[in-house]
């Protein structure tokens, strides 16, 4: 048998696990988890935590037995406290769980999606139990977060790496790893807007109880977590600029659980109490209702990755604010600007003027290609693992 590749014929089924802690991460990979789980050669093993299991988030794990998936593993890490101790803290309960849940499904490989510090946590887990990892959105930058540290600690650990667009398939390999391993198969979010039915405007109104108007704004807002100077003045200033819109409906789905994530939900909930007319706030969307926004909303504005990934694919503006996605490429339709009230409503204006609405007709996804999830399913599935886990470290030429 050929160390890189096995005949699936000698093989009994291959075990995939599949790690997910958050609703956004859980719908970037729900297709790759339909296409292992229908795959007669694989056995999906499921494994949740983080988010999928706090009821301040709404126990999402719940959505995902709903989609028909079953949870053969829940790993609880996280603690209610967003302090950089209470973050560092559920890393390690994670590992411990972590190291848990693989000695009892003793999977083949590992499926990481991402950056956060519950991936971290599974990564370090599966590479102490020399569990192979194949790790999706490698190579990327986002240098206002500590995220970009975890991803790119994550790359070094996994022996498979499936990335969105060739910049960072590069970037991967300038890591040291070999280009062999290294699969530039796009986005697999995008799945999604090709395989879903979404909702028209009057179901999705009535499916959120929220009136969209003439002008309407989906905004999601995360921490910065590399930023010292605290979040409320951000967030503030957002709010400040979204108040010149007063015709504007808002939709704000909830911040994550990264380090002053509560503060920014305490804030948009005390928003929303104040402007009940023009605001709603969704802890979770779901994947079908959130794609589904994007489609009937104007303006896609914080600082969510899915407004690089995603919206561009619906021809939408993204107002992309602050430093967290610094360092993705973006496409024609996504405006940055800081943090200030200033930069941000300037973004708005520009977004919404006839020049740049023309110019939308246009616009490209750069993350996108046909049946992601597809492609990936068949690669884990026919990867040799015999030996996978010593990695020689590729070095560049003529540097």
């Amino acid at each position: 048998m050929s160390s890189k590749w096995c005949d699936i014929r000698e093989m009994t089924k291959r075990k995939i696990a599949v790690i997910t802690g958050t609703r956004a991460e859980y719908g970037l990979l729900f297709w790759l988890m339909k296409e292992i789980q229908d795959d007669a050669a694989l056995q999906l093993q499921l494994i949740v935590t983080g988010m999928h299991l706090s009821p301040e988030f709404g126990l999402t794990y719940r959505v995902i037995e709903k989609d028909g998936f079953h949870i053969d593993e829940k790993v609880e890490m996280l603690l209610s406290s967003d302090s950089t101790v209470g973050i560092a803290k559920s890393i390690g309960l994670g590992i411990i769980g972590f190291a848990d849940a693989f000695a009892r499904l003793n999977p083949d490989i590992v499926v990481l999606l991402g950056d956060r510090f519950e991936i971290l946590a599974a990564a370090q887990a599966a590479m102490v139990a020399r569990i192979p990892i194949a790790h999706l959105h490698g190579g990327e930058t986002t240098e206002g977060v500590i995220d970009e540290a975890i991803r790119h600690a994550i790359t070094k650990m996994a022996q498979v790496h499936f990335v969105a667009a060739e910049p960072y398939r590069r970037r991967v390999i300038q890591l040291g790893e070999s280009p062999e391993r290294v699969m530039n198969y796009g986005a697999p979010g995008l799945d999604n807007i090709k395989r879903l039915k979404l909702l028209d405007r009057e179901y999705f109104e009535s499916a959120i109880n929220f009136k969209l108007g003439e002008l309407a704004f989906i905004v999601t807002y995360h921490p910065v977590t590399l930023n010292k100077e605290g979040i409320k003045p951000s967030v503030l200033g957002l709010f400040e600029a979204l108040k010149q819109f007063p015709n504007a409906k808002i939709i704000f789905t909830k911040s994550n659980a990264d380090t002053n994530g509560r503060i920014i939900n305490k804030l948009i909930d005390e928003f929303v109490s104040n402007n009940p007319k023009t605001s709603v706030v969704y802890t979770s969307l779901g994947q079908l209702r959130y794609l589904s926004a994007l489609k009937h909303v104007d303006i896609v504005i914080g600082n969510s990755s899915s407004g690089i990934i995603e919206a561009p694919a619906f021809k939408k503006a993204t107002v992309n604010i602050g430093d967290r996605q610094y360092g993705r490429l973006c496409a024609a339709s996504i405006i940055n600007c800081n943090e200030e009230t200033e930069s941000i409503v300037a973004a708005i204006r520009k977004a919404l003027s006839p020049s740049f609405l023309e110019g939308l007709k246009t616009v490209e996804s750069i993350y996108g290609f046909d049946d992601v999830s597809v492609k990936i399913k068949e690669y884990l599935k026919i990867v040799g693992l015999n030996n996978i886990l010593k990695k020689k470290f590729y070095d560049l030429q003529n540097i």
